[in-house]
């Protein structure tokens, strides 16, 4: 069993509501991430947190694996191995293949929006033009959705890799499970 600064709740010791939760997690990703089993010693945060990644991370004006991808190279940036392999599961459950993740592993021919949502964040959010022009380049400017979606991705995977090692105080090098 792994060992946090807040125990993490099983589906057992949760209310009617956040097991609910757990269910939708298990369905979904076959495992409850262990920030989902501390944030239930608070169902409000849980609820609307699970709301905000299903939004983040579901399909949008960006595919799902799309954006796992995305979350996967923020996490290979953040060294988080347990967050690796959550998201690079996901990415693979929600289509992503082999070659794309091992494409966001290390630093290969990345797509625009990848290489800007890692840049954002390891830029602290500054982006210059001509990044945020070549990322919009395959959308044509038609669509500003996808970028919206970009953008949001660096900071929505960076508070849950940071509330996990803050408040889990965890940096695992395991499976999420």
């Amino acid at each position: 069993m792994v060992q946090t600064r807040i125990p993490l709740l099983e589906r057992d010791q949760v209310t009617p509501e956040i097991a609910d939760v757990y269910d939708s997690l298990l369905k979904a990703r076959g495992v409850v991430p262990n920030m989902f089993k501390t944030l239930a010693h608070t169902p409000a945060l849980a609820l609307a947190t699970a709301g905000y990644l299903k939004a983040l991370l579901g399909d949008g004006a960006l595919p799902g694996w799309y954006k796992e991808l995305i979350a996967t190279r923020m996490s290979v940036l953040n060294g988080s191995e347990y967050a690796i392999s959550a998201h690079s599961l996901s990415a693979r459950q929600k289509g992503a293949s082999e070659e794309q993740l091992a494409a966001v592993r290390v630093e290969l021919d990345l797509k625009h929006s990848v290489r800007f949502a890692a840049e954002v964040r390891v830029g602290e959010g500054l982006a210059i033009s001509i990044e945020f022009r070549q990322l919009r380049s395959p959308w044509c400017g038609c669509e500003r959705s996808p970028v919206v979606e970009s953008l949001w991705m660096p900071g929505g995977v960076a508070l849950a890799e940071d509330y996990d090692l803050c408040l889990c105080g965890i940096r695992l090098s395991a499976s999420p499970a």
